[in-house]
């Protein structure tokens, strides 16, 4: 049987970062579990690769959500990293931190040490910002690098100035001083390649000998004397794979994400009792596990084109022969893109504090029901959603089988005020596109089209068409231990047990206005501090003027 100081489960964005931090100590042996393969497959480091590796289900959990009341009866598709980077190298490459208030609002909820000015140093840290960027938000010499879009297509330009006639402002830096305003977005890509936690954390790791990385090791059950986490079991090799157990000489981390690490926190008696008796589970400490579960929602509003080309036609032919030229000498052009081109932050209505939509343009549209892959008709698509929603799901295990997937409840829209929130995002989508500075290139709006005018019609396109954004979170929240709803402390340790953290984007106590990847790296950074028992960083300074 092996023994390690720490034994990390899965290797995504946080385990690529705890793994790399907590090496850097040469007497402390760390072992990382990862249920997929290694990245080798070159869909994960060609950027224009995420069409492909979105529905790759060797390195892809390739998940299902159950439908929900405001879904349509709609079974969401919910693909999440199965392979070294985890979803870090699958994802859309985009990097986005969120706003001031989002870290304030978890320290206010009792978590010490989580408020802005605590977590900023930590995304310094993990950071080189190729690009612009002020030194008291931006880092250059993490591993992390980050770089804004170098395309520059007349459809994107037009619509960053049909913002710009609405009152939405550019914005060189939306991870600096504010969010808000439209610009190019910023992605984890550099020189036409993809960034993930694998490649600028883990890899460099490996390299040194108390790194012990095991891929297709898939978790079933944490191994506890007591009340206190000594070990993991797991399968190599998947479902009838050979069993073996490691042991942890100090802790058990789980970063397996907001699916996995309640998962198998309840597949080894942890969480609500009444779940685990129903599968035959014996409860070995009851916890709030798999509660609370936020993501962001959104409708896509798709316009048709006229009189310029698309992406959609680039894609095939004689143009895709140039492009893969262009990505194969230079590392330029549309193989080299993020699927989305343009962000923009603005609000649904006047009362709104600080930018509670998130918008996205791409000179493209895709095919109805299927996320991903691109239609043959030309278009031009904007992506609205709520970027703090107040609706909360679950995610349950389905049996005591450990290879089951989880139940994932997200009960997407379930609070009013998401609803409200929803459509007014989709009626700044039409008045975006329909700005005159894109009129050159508007032909028609084609979704939800020019028959839906009132709230409820657009409420009831939003529940026709709506998909998640990939960015799930909270099912392991964090949070003082005389709360009804956390699972972790602010140290990130299992509320009751020893030796037990979980580390990943489920312990956020609620949801972020932005992407997580960015975050769940500096939430694995700053939980290496703590784990290691070392000062945290100094709070950072930040003028008072930055408030979103």
């Amino acid at each position: 049987m092996d023994r390690f100081d720490y034994v990390i489960v899965g290797a995504g964005s946080a385990g690529c970062v705890l793994a790399s931090r907590l090496s850097e100590d040469p007497n402390t042996s760390v072992c990382v579990l990862e249920a997929g393969p290694s990245d080798w497959h070159p869909y994960i480091h060609l950027p224009a690769g995420f069409i492909k590796t979105f529905h790759m289900k060797s390195i892809n959990w390739a998940y299902q959500q159950e439908p929900g009341p405001w879904t349509g009866g709609r079974s969401i598709y919910a693909p999440r990293g199965k392979t070294l980077g985890g979803s870090s190298s699958i994802n859309g490459h985009i990097y986005n931190r969120g706003q001031r208030m989002d870290f304030d609002t978890w320290a206010q909820m009792g978590n010490r040490g989580w408020g802005y000015a605590d977590v900023l140093p930590y995304f310094r840290r993990l950071e080189k910002r190729v690009g612009e960027g002020e030194d008291t938000y931006r880092g250059r010499e993490g591993n992390l690098i980050v770089t804004t879009m170098d395309w520059r297509d007349p459809l994107c330009e037009a619509f960053m100035e049909g913002a710009v006639s609405l009152g939405i402002p550019r914005n060189p830096d939306y991870n600096g001083k504010t969010q808000e305003g439209v610009s190019y977005c910023q992605r984890t890509i550099n020189n036409g390649l993809r960034v993930s936690g694998s490649t600028a954390f883990l890899k460099p790791a490996m390299k040194r000998p108390n790194v012990h990385v095991h891929t297709h090791a898939h978790a079933t059950e944490i191994i506890f004397e007591g009340k206190r986490a000594v070990g993991v079991r797991y399968t190599k090799g998947g479902r009838g794979g050979t069993p073996v157990e490691v042991r942890a000489n100090k802790e058990v981390i789980l970063s397996g994400g907001t699916y996995n690490s309640p998962q198998l926190l309840q597949l080894s008696g942890v969480g609500s009792p009444d779940l685990l008796q129903q599968h035959g589970i014996t409860v070995r400490h009851a916890l709030p596990v798999g509660e609370g579960l936020q993501d962001h929602y959104a409708p896509r509003t798709v316009a048709r084109v006229k009189d310029i080309k698309t992406i959609n036609e680039l894609r095939r032919g004689f143009s895709l022969w140039i492009e893969a030229l262009k990505w194969a000498t230079a590392r330029r052009g549309l193989l080299s893109l993020s699927p989305t081109m343009v962000y923009c932050f603005w609000h649904s209505g006047e009362s709104a504090e600080s930018s509670d939509l998130q918008l996205t343009f791409t000179p493209a549209s895709y095919k109805e029901g299927v996320q991903g892959q691109l239609e043959d008709e030309p278009g031009m698509t904007v992506a609205s959603w709520q970027q703090r929603p107040e609706s909360r799901g679950y995610v349950h295990i389905r049996s005591s089988d450990p290879f089951a997937p989880p139940i994932i409840q997200t009960n997407y829209l379930d609070a009013e005020l998401d609803r409200r929130v929803i459509v007014g995002g989709m009626k700044l989508a039409r008045r975006l596109l329909k700005s005159a500075p894109l009129s050159p290139y508007y032909a028609y709006e084609d979704f939800p089209g020019p028959n839906v005018n009132t709230d409820d019609e657009f409420l009831h396109a939003a529940t026709e068409r709506g998909t998640t954004t990939f960015h799930p979170g909270c099912t392991c929240r964090m949070g003082p231990a005389d709360s009804t709803w956390a699972v972790v402390d602010d140290q990130l340790r299992v509320h009751g047990l020893e030796g037990l953290r979980v580390i990943d984007a489920s312990v956020m106590p609620r949801m972020i206005s932005a992407n997580l990847n960015a975050s769940t790296m500096m939430i694995a950074d700053r939980a290496s501090d703590l784990i290691r028992g070392k000062q945290p960083m100094e709070a950072a300074r930040i003028p008072d003027a930055a408030v979103a």
